[in-house]
């Protein structure tokens, strides 16, 4: 009788990580808008994990790397160099964790998926969260509870009588590019 192999703990904890590690890069990005899964280019998906990582860190510097990914993306003003102070300075709290607060609930939502320019490969732009691309007022009950799941029901009442988006957006292109971060006023 062959005897039993004994698994310690730290080699169980390395199985569990090495398992996670090879789903995350298994398994393909998906967003579900209502019934439909939207698949994610992987430069949309590699971007949109990237930023999630860093943003439930709780430390706004880990945005840093991700910001030198590529371009900087529209913040919302203008002529600023350094994001991580602009973020910090549009936050509730000195710490930017308000601003890490919103982009997890925002990439958690699925993305609506908006085609522009002619190259057939490249030309849709994915924005966050969906509900920033639909008519309010045509909301079913499902989209209300996601909307009043990422604002207050006053700033609800606010979009409804103003019959437009007025919170964060993100949006990232086909081709992986962070194109903006703000907030819609």
């Amino acid at each position: 009788m062959r005897p039993r192999p004994h698994v310690t703990r730290p080699n169980l904890f390395l199985l569990l990580v090495v398992t996670a590690i090879a789903l995350v890069h298994v398994l393909p990005s998906v967003a579900v808008e209502g019934d439909q899964h939207v698949d994610l280019p992987r430069n949309v998906a590699d971007l949109r994990d990237a930023i999630l990582a860093a943003a439930r860190s709780g430390n706004i510097e880990e945005l840093k790397p991700v910001f030198k990914m590529g371009a900087l993306p529209d913040l919302g003003v203008a002529g600023a160099d350094d994001p991580i102070k602009i973020l910090k300075s549009q936050s509730a709290d000195a710490e930017g964790r308000e601003i890490l607060a919103a982009l997890v609930n925002l990439l958690e939502m699925p993305p609506a998926t908006k085609p522009i320019g002619r190259d057939i490969e490249n030309n849709s732009v994915y924005l966050w969260p969906y509900l920033a691309a639909k008519p309010l007022d045509k909301l079913t009950p499902s989209e209300n509870v996601d909307l009043y799941r990422l604002v207050s029901p006053a700033k609800v009442t606010e979009m409804h009588e103003k019959k437009r988006w007025l919170w964060w957006c993100l949006a990232i292109a086909a081709d992986g590019t962070w194109l903006t971060f703000k907030q819609i006023k």
